[in-house]
């Protein structure tokens, strides 16, 4: 099964709603945890728009990137495009992307469009994680 660390800056809407999405929709099949650069707090439209499609993220915590190990990850997905802000070995994972997602924080008008992001490109992720690789 493959490890997945999604990272954003302040690891508080993002990258939160990609492991809501990868829990969700990921479940039995890959295992998913995301951090911050720096932590901060889950942002309450971030809950607020993931309720609304049915995922329930309330009890996730912003983390920081600093608490784990790279190499217990087989996958880093950088949401913000800090991916040039990230340890090397953070970067030399066996799959890495860099999404480059717009953030909802400085207007949380798009909360629901860059949701709607996210989910396409978990969705997308886990079907690429998981399909059977031929012999």
């Amino acid at each position: 099964m493959k490890r997945v660390m999604f990272v954003c800056k302040k690891n508080s809407a993002r990258s939160q709603m990609a492991e809501g999405f990868a829990r969700t929709l990921g479940a039995g099949k890959i295992e998913v945890t995301s951090s911050g650069l720096e932590a901060s707090q889950v942002r309450p439209e971030a809950i607020a728009t993931m309720k609304e499609v049915g995922i329930d993220i309330t009890n996730q915590y912003s983390k920081p990137l600093s608490d784990f190990k790279a190499e217990d990850f087989d996958v880093v997905i950088s949401l913000c495009g800090c991916g040039v802000n990230l340890p090397s070995e953070w970067v030399l994972r066996d799959v890495f992307e860099d999404w480059q997602l717009d953030d909802p924080a400085e207007q949380p008008e798009i909360f629901p469009r860059v949701r709607d992001e996210v989910k396409a490109r978990v969705e997308g992720l886990i079907a690429k994680l998981t399909e059977p690789v031929e012999a």
